[in-house]
């Protein structure tokens, strides 16, 4: 659901899933429960439990999605209480030494970020130290407009402000040295050299300028740096033991290399250790299945927020996408609640479906895209097709 935001070059340079780096054929790799165990005091959701006739259908859906694309390595979890789980990994986490992809990489979890930046700033609407419909002038000054949007519409996606990272010079400077550190005022100077795209609460349009934005609100009325603040506020609370806000580059083991054909020249390159420190408040942290499972739950309940802030978080608009709404750093897709993330190597989905108690995790080391489509919605809608028909993922937010 990022496609303007982290497609960082032309959909025209895209690669055919047949110039990856050969892969070694890997077999998949479960969790049993004494692993599981781990995640929760009581797991009703034991591995296997959805039986062999479903557990063969999503092992075929993945595969041919995963090979069709060509996905290096998957990770996939899924837990639908009272009836079972599915916990696997397949494929590859280096495409040069065939290692087998490990299900407990920790993997960049791209606008997944901004679900913890926004949970974050509601904190302090429950603290009764912000308000959402606050100008963003209140807090920040030089942002085009600033009196006249208010953090809701940020968090909202609905400012009006030029993302940045649709501006050449941004994607210029950025893959051509993909090790550079970025400060959040950088990032979006680069977005404020455009006019405005409309007038504010007008229209729906994906902008990492508005999550750095917030971000920077979080850091001048907390005191603290948004990544402590994070870690004590959200992160702590909720019992998310890997998870983390880096600095720069670092990436704790084990990890899966990523892959991308977002590079200068259009072809595929590993993208492991490239800076994330551009995407910051919007896309720059860490994380893995354990806490994704966790995550997917806390964010769709509310259980950090007052149930008057959660449900202000979860009064989602019309994106323009069938299917997919968008509420305050939130989308619901088909009745998933939760959101998906992607940056140069990774994509990820985690969303927790109320009706059912579910929660469906995907981990994929590359962001190319097959036939104009992200890898982790066409795998998040295979799955979804076989275990939940009622309820398919469609989660598209972004024009590619």
């Amino acid at each position: 659901m990022r496609r303007t935001p982290y497609r960082l070059l032309f959909t025209a340079t895209l690669l055919a899933a047949s110039v990856l780096a050969p892969m070694t054929a890997a077999p998949a790799t479960t969790v049993h429960a004494a692993a599981s165990a781990d995640r929760h005091d009581k797991d009703d959701c034991p591995p296997g439990g959805l039986g062999p006739e479903l557990t063969a259908r999503l092992d075929k859906a993945i595969e041919d999605v995963r090979k069709e694309a060509g996905i290096p390595g998957v990770v996939v979890g899924l837990w639908m209480p009272g009836q079972g789980s599915y916990v696997r990994a397949t494929g590859v986490a280096d495409t040069v030494t065939g290692r087998p992809m490990p299900v407990d990489t920790y993997v960049r979890i791209g606008s997944e970020t901004k679900t913890f930046t926004v949970t974050a700033l509601l904190e302090l609407v429950d603290e009764h130290r912000i308000g959402l419909d606050d100008p963003i002038s209140k807090y920040i000054k030089g942002v085009p407009n600033g009196d006249r949007i208010t953090l809701r519409q940020l968090a909202e996606m609905r400012s009006g402000l030029f993302p940045y990272t649709s501006d050449p010079d941004f994607i210029h400077d950025l893959l051509s040295n993909p090790q550079r550190y970025f400060t959040p005022q950088e990032v979006l100077a680069y977005g404020y050299k455009h006019d405005n795209t409309f007038e504010p609460g007008q229209e729906f349009q994906y902008s990492n300028s508005n999550l750095v934005l917030l971000g920077l609100v979080v850091e001048k009325v907390s005191g603290h740096r948004l990544a402590e603040f994070i870690h004590r506020r959200v992160l702590r609370p909720a019992h998310l033991r890997h998870t983390l806000f880096p600095k720069g580059p670092e990436f704790p083991e084990p990890h899966a290399h990523g892959y991308t054909d977002q590079t200068l020249s259009g072809a595929t390159e590993d993208a492991t250790d490239w800076n994330p420190s551009w995407a910051w408040a919007a896309g720059a942290m860490i994380s893995n299945l354990h806490d994704l499972r966790s995550w997917a739950e806390t964010l769709a309940t509310g259980k950090l927020l007052s149930p008057e802030t959660q449900a202000q978080r979860l009064k989602t608009l019309p994106t323009g996408f069938p299917g997919t709404t968008y509420g305050l750093g939130i989308l619901e897709t088909n009745g998933w609640i939760g959101h998906n993330g992607s940056l140069p190597g990774y994509e990820t989905v985690t969303v927790y479906l109320p009706s059912k108690k579910a929660t469906l995790v995907v981990i994929l080391n590359t962001d190319s895209l097959h036939e104009g489509q992200e890898p982790s919605t066409l795998l998040a809608r295979a799955i979804t097709q076989v275990v939940t028909p009622d309820n398919v993922y469609a989660g598209k937010v972004v024009p590619n």
